[in-house]
């Protein structure tokens, strides 16, 4: 999943960079979302007999979370793309500007996370999607990521291992899940799984 999102902003970057660079007092210029194939990972759990199954349902809330991440996530690479040629530029006001509006916009992946998995019937997916959300709230007022990152080469380091940091709970767990769900389709050989699924 965390290459599909960095895929998706890396999109976001590259487009909203050039347009940005090409008019740089242009602060409304929007990117086109970017999407991948879905995929999944993970060995299947041994599931108790006595344990409620809520794969089903849970998969669902992947799909929605998938669907979120791919949207939202495209929506900070924008933000990001605008600082980073705004940064080129050393238009600094307008690159702070940028940096907020990339952070405003982890703040909504984190509430969008907290919503979708709200009436989820699975304590465990609640408890993941809570912990990815708190990682990514805590980035939304920590910047110094944001700020470390000057080019698009800077999304494939510490970007990535950001993202990486993020979505692993509940990307993990979601791929587990989709496995039990879906065994026949599982892959035989563990990929990083990917968003958003098509149903």
């Amino acid at each position: 999943m965390r290459r599909a999102i960095l895929a998706v902003i890396a999109g976001g970057v590259l487009v909203t960079s050039a347009a940005c660079g090409d008019d740089a007092k242009n602060e409304d210029t929007a990117a086109p979302a970017v999407t991948t194939p879905a995929a999944t990972t993970a060995a299947a759990p041994a599931v108790s007999a006595s344990a409620p199954d809520f794969t089903a349902d849970t998969v669902k809330v992947c799909e929605r979370l998938d669907k979120v991440f791919t949207t939202e996530f495209g929506d900070f690479g924008e933000a990001l793309g605008k600082m980073i040629a705004h940064k080129e530029a050393k238009e600094t006001a307008s690159a702070d500007k940028a940096e907020k509006q990339a952070a405003a916009e982890l703040k909504v992946i984190g509430t969008q996370i907290r919503k979708e998995t709200a009436d989820a019937p699975d304590p465990e997916l609640q408890s993941v999607a809570a912990t990815s959300a708190q990682r990514i709230e805590a980035s939304a007022k920590d910047l110094g990521y944001i700020e470390d990152i000057k080019s698009t080469k800077d999304l494939d380091g510490s970007l990535q291992k950001q993202i990486a940091e993020w979505i692993s709970p509940v990307a993990g767990y979601c791929g587990v899940k989709r496995a039990v769900e879906t065994p026949s389709t599982a892959p035989s050989e563990p990929p990083v799984s990917a968003a958003p699924s098509a149903s």
